[in-house]
């Protein structure tokens, strides 16, 4: 069992290419790699393109206790092998029940095979060297599933290679396999997600493509720039993916910057979706000490003003019709300057936002259809949100994340937040060049 130390992850690309290099010295063995589906398959992917190996799917499925699915009291294969934990007699699950629950994640596990991979079986690990491959180890008990599916098969050579790991889960798996390779198990562990700075959902489709070899959409193109406001330089990052239709300014909250990794996920889902983004810091380094600046909604409004008007003047962002992100004062700056420009904003989403700093005035005045995303368990903002709402007269929604909280810290909180919003300017921020009219 082999731990190499690291910090979080940018993204699942980034896991794979750690781990593909402390696998390196297997290149050229021609492995065989079985990811977990579906978060493990772009790990396995970067794996086995960089070990010169085969991918596949190990297809597994936990067993739920009676009334409570998520809560897992065994396991079943593809060939229909069982694990039943010792806690299945304790949760109410006898024999019939055991029985009926098998043949319908069996069911699920067949149909599943059929549709990453229908012209094929799986492939045979029998006497192959085979690095078994996920995203993270929470329970551990499908990792569980998947080594000892594969065990069953005889391969010369069985490694479990994970990004992070819950140190009594990765306890748990150590006499599965051959060789544990892990990057890191922090003992503050909570979930796979906490580790990953983007950790989107991903779906069926992307499963079959990387199973297909295809490679990934293309990157957004990166670049650093500068935004004069106020006698101020302000920086930020702009992102545009290839065939952009839109472009999506962001507002952060109080004490936050550009850097926020709560941004920086839902901008990774925007991209997904075609959509470039601009990140930039509102407040310099200095003023962002000053507490009071950081709810000092006209200068953040200004700021946001410049930048507006810096990409409809930018080569690259001119023509892309705009939308704005806001997250906490940041959703106020972003209301008020649609208000202004009417005709410029196409679209505002508030992430967990405070709108009713804006004012009544300014928020009869949006134009822009918005959507207001608050958590669920935010009980404070959603009040003020409500009270916002209510003053808006454009077309206008308020959605609740159910258990988030303010910071949307929750495991796949902020996947909604990033699938809500993309959906949103897609649906708002149409082709048509943006005009600044006042």
């Amino acid at each position: 069992m082999a731990p190499w130390q690291t910090d979080r992850f940018r993204d699942r690309i980034d896991a794979g290419e750690q781990l593909a290099d402390v696998l390196s010295s297997l290149r050229g063995k021609h492995p065989l790699v079985l990811a977990i589906p579906r978060g493990g398959v772009p790990i396995g992917r970067i794996i086995a393109d960089r070990l010169q190996g085969e991918l596949d799917v190990v297809l597994v499925r936990k067993l739920g206790a009676p009334g409570y699915a998520e809560y897992a009291i065994g396991a079943i294969d593809e060939h229909g092998r069982m694990q039943i934990s010792q806690e299945a007699a304790r949760a109410g699950a006898d024999e019939h029940y055991l029985k009926q629950e098998a043949a319908t994640q069996l069911a699920l596990i067949r149909a599943r095979r059929q549709r990453y991979s229908p012209h094929h079986s799986a492939i045979d690990p029998a006497g192959r060297l085979v690095i078994v491959v996920d995203d993270g180890l929470a329970t551990g008990a499908t990792m569980h599933a998947a080594l000892q599916a594969v065990r069953a098969h005889r391969p010369s050579r069985l490694i479990c290679a994970i990004p992070v790991a819950a140190p009594q889960s990765l306890a748990a798996i150590a006499g599965m396999a051959d060789d544990v390779v892990y990057l890191c198990a922090p003992a503050s562990f909570r979930s796979v997600g906490q580790f990953y700075l983007d950790f989107p959902a991903v779906d069926d489709e992307e499963v079959v493509r990387l199973l297909q070899g295809s490679p990934g959409p293309a990157k957004a193109s990166a670049e650093a720039v500068e935004i004069g406001a106020d006698d101020v330089v302000l920086r930020g990052d702009l992102e545009i993916p290839k065939n952009a239709t839109g472009l999506v300014i962001f507002a952060h909250g109080s004490g936050s910057n550009r850097n926020s990794p709560r941004n920086r996920h839902v901008a990774h889902a925007l991209h997904s979706h075609g959509l470039a983004t601009l990140l930039f810091d509102l407040l310099t380094e200095d003023e962002s000490r000053e507490i009071s600046l950081r709810f000092d909604i006209p200068k953040l409004t200004a700021r946001l003003d410049a930048t507006l008007q810096w990409a409809m003047r930018h080569a690259s962002t001119k023509s892309l019709p705009i939308g704005l992100f806001g997250a906490s004062t940041g959703a106020a700056a972003a209301l008020v300057l649609a208000a202004r420009y009417p005709m410029a904003a196409k679209a505002v989403v508030s992430r967990g936002g405070r709108p009713d700093l804006a004012g009544h005035s300014a928020l009869a005045r949006v134009k822009a259809p918005t959507l207001l995303v608050v958590g669920g368990a935010d009980s404070e903002v959603i009040a003020l949100n409500r009270a916002a709402l209510g003053a808006l007269t454009c077309h206008a929604e308020m959605v609740l994340v159910p258990n988030a909280t303010h910071l949307f810290e929750e495991p796949g909180t902020l996947e909604q937040v990033g699938t809500l919003a993309a959906k949103w300017f897609h649906q708002w921020c149409n082709a048509q060049p943006s005009g600044m009219h006042g």
